[in-house]
């Protein structure tokens, strides 16, 4: 049995999916249900910077800008939700770039 990850308020919830073209990450708040705020591979600015969007360098891109967004709305500490998807690849990849940028979970 799966178990719930849920995020609070001074600890919001990171949510990683992956699908075999694209990387999507978003911060929730499931105290209000709400998502505070969201990168893809499909943005603007990560997709004028990658050539591929299904690879270990567009997931650490993605990682870099949504840890780049929570530092502004000052989220510091985050909870990892990978979605029972092995640690391991893109969600490696995307999880390290976050941590490089001084977000802790």
């Amino acid at each position: 049995m799966k178990r719930k990850i849920k995020g609070i308020k001074n600890r919001p919830r990171l949510c990683i999916f992956r699908s075999n073209k694209h990387i999507y990450a978003q911060i929730i708040d499931d105290s209000i249900n709400q998502i505070i705020t969201s990168s893809s591979t499909l943005n603007k600015i990560i997709k004028t910077n990658i050539k591929l969007s299904n690879n270990c360098n567009a997931a650490r891109s993605v990682g870099k800008h949504i840890a780049q967004q929570s530092k502004a709305l000052g989220i510091r500490e985050i909870i990892f939700d990978r979605q029972n998807k092995i640690y391991h690849g893109r969600i490696q990849a995307l999880a390290e770039a976050v941590r490089e940028e001084g977000i802790k979970f």
